[in-house]
Formats: C-alpha cells, structure tokens, sequence
C-alpha cells in the first residue's frame, strides 16, 4: 500500500471517529442512569483513544 493509499484510509478513519464521538457526546447528553452514562463515557474515551492514534500515525506519514 503507498503512502497515498495509507494517508487517505487514515483520512477516513479519521472522519469516521470523529463523526461517531460527536454522535457518543450526543448520546451523553441525552442519556439517563448511571450505567448508561458509564457505558457512553467507556466508549468516548476508548474511541478518543483510537482517534488519538489515528491522527498521530497520519501526522508521521506527513512527516516521512
């Protein structure tokens, strides 16, 4: 795979879990019980997590 090919799956990736944090952070808002408002925060942070990733693997491709 070129690094084209690399940077632009990472791009999609990238849009992908930033769309889905906005749609958790939404989920958030509107949830209701603790278990529920723990589910959604361990899923924000593990998706932030991946985001993080993402973004820093781009950010190296950039820099090669």
């Amino acid at each position: 795979m070129s690094d084209i090919e690399t940077k632009e799956a990472l791009d999609r990736d990238i849009v992908r879990l930033e769309a889905s944090l906005r749609e958790l952070s939404e989920q958030a808002a509107a949830a209701s019980g603790a278990a529920n408002e723990e589910a959604i925060a361990t899923r924000i942070e593990e998706e932030q997590a991946r985001l993080d990733d993402l973004r820093s693997r781009r950010k190296a491709l950039d820099r090669a």
